[in-house]
């Protein structure tokens, strides 16, 4: 009886761990603003032919605001307002593009939505509500960012490099 009862008590043991481990790997991990806080700074790159400008606040309060100035001969061709505002399971990323003039491309009270995947050391992965896109921001190094942006393709996702930024002093 003894050793039937240690053998209950093993498995029931067993069982706890690997429901635990179930849970836990089911779970979404959280997210925080400190988890994009490297963004913080003034970027530069060049995107289709021209030179492209962001910038982010440091995290403050529930927020990181930024945005992005795309160019080309001497003209913007595109403006891209950020806010990432912490939500329930990490931060929300909200974007508006505007050409010159400030026309809004999106509808006047709609924002592409991007929520919290995860997020590892100078890497946060976010995507879109309708789940259409994934968005990979890495601090690639300490003077480089990159802007991946990702698609479903055969059930897996691929990204390419959309944005590649040097840190401007």
């Amino acid at each position: 009886m003894q050793i039937l009862t240690r053998r209950l008590f093993f498995f029931a043991l067993v069982l706890m761990g690997t429901c635990t481990l179930a849970h836990a790997q089911s779970t979404p991990k959280k997210g925080t603003l400190a988890d994009i806080s490297f963004l913080d700074g003034r970027w530069q790159g060049t995107y289709n032919g021209g030179p492209i400008d962001a910038a982010w606040t440091a995290p403050a309060g529930n927020n990181v605001a930024g945005f992005i100035r795309m160019m080309k001969d001497d003209k913007a061709t595109l403006y891209e307002i950020f806010a990432f505002e912490q939500g329930e399971n990490g931060p929300v990323a909200m974007v508006k593009h505007f050409r010159p003039g400030m026309i809004s491309v999106e509808e006047k009270e709609v924002a592409d939505r991007y929520r919290f995947i995860e997020a590892k050391k100078g890497q946060a992965l976010f995507e879109k509500d309708d789940a259409s896109v994934r968005i990979i921001y890495e601090l690639r190094r300490p003077d480089q960012l990159v802007i991946q942006r990702g698609k479903s393709e055969g059930g897996q996702w691929a990204f390419v490099d959309l944005f590649v930024f040097n840190r401007i002093k």
